[in-house]
């Protein structure tokens, strides 16, 4: 089986966001794994407006051309870590907006997280495991989450800006366990895929 194509998502936008911290080191991590051909996605890079199309595009292609290029890109991908920041106790609304203008690009692949915050985005990576449900994707059981100490030892309000690699003692074995769980998952259902591919092709 070729490499799987995974996409590291980062969820906030903010012009001051800590996000892409973790998620360049956890797009390394997942680099040196053999299965894995990670990419980073980054949701500045899409112009995407507040959801105003008709419907999903489970039932109707959608009409705006920045939506179309981002669904395109997430066709793209077989799996997906999140880098996910918590507000008030829910994923970002720009993630939510993102995850909205596409339906049938998620289904059925898989996704882990990596969290960030006090409580090292719990709640938020709950709250996007629950949407997952409704995509029709699998989470991985294992997700990374980066908090108290040490959230304050590698972002700037803890005033000491450590390379992430200072509190991988910590957060190491968490990342191991959810790319192995990301990488069984995400063969699995690309295997599924690509038989119920060929089941349609010979149908037609």
């Amino acid at each position: 089986m070729s490499k799987l194509k995974i996409g590291v998502i980062i969820s906030s936008t903010r012009p001051t966001r800590f996000g892409e911290v973790p998620a360049k080191w956890i797009l390394d991590k997942a680099n040196e794994r053999p299965e894995i051909a990670a990419e980073l996605i980054d949701l500045r890079d899409f112009n995407l407006p507040f959801f105003d199309e008709a419907a999903s595009n489970a039932w109707m292609p959608s009409q705006n051309p920045e939506a179309v290029r981002w669904q395109n890109k997430i066709s793209e991908f077989d799996g997906f870590i999140f880098v996910v920041a918590e507000y008030n106790r829910a994923i970002t609304g720009a993630l939510k907006n993102a995850i909205d203008q596409a339906y049938v690009n998620w289904n059925k692949k898989a996704f882990g997280a990596v969290g960030y915050g006090t409580v090292g985005a719990a709640r938020a990576i709950e709250n996007l495991r629950t949407i997952g449900i409704e995509l029709q994707m699998v989470s991985t059981r294992s997700a990374v989450h980066i908090a108290g100490a040490d959230f304050f030892a590698v972002h700037p309000l803890g005033q000491q800006n450590k390379p992430m690699s200072e509190i991988e003692g910590s957060i190491g074995n968490s990342a191991n366990d959810m790319l192995d769980q990301l990488v069984w998952w995400a063969e699995a259902a690309k295997a599924a895929r690509e038989e119920e591919n060929l089941v349609s092709a010979a149908a037609e």
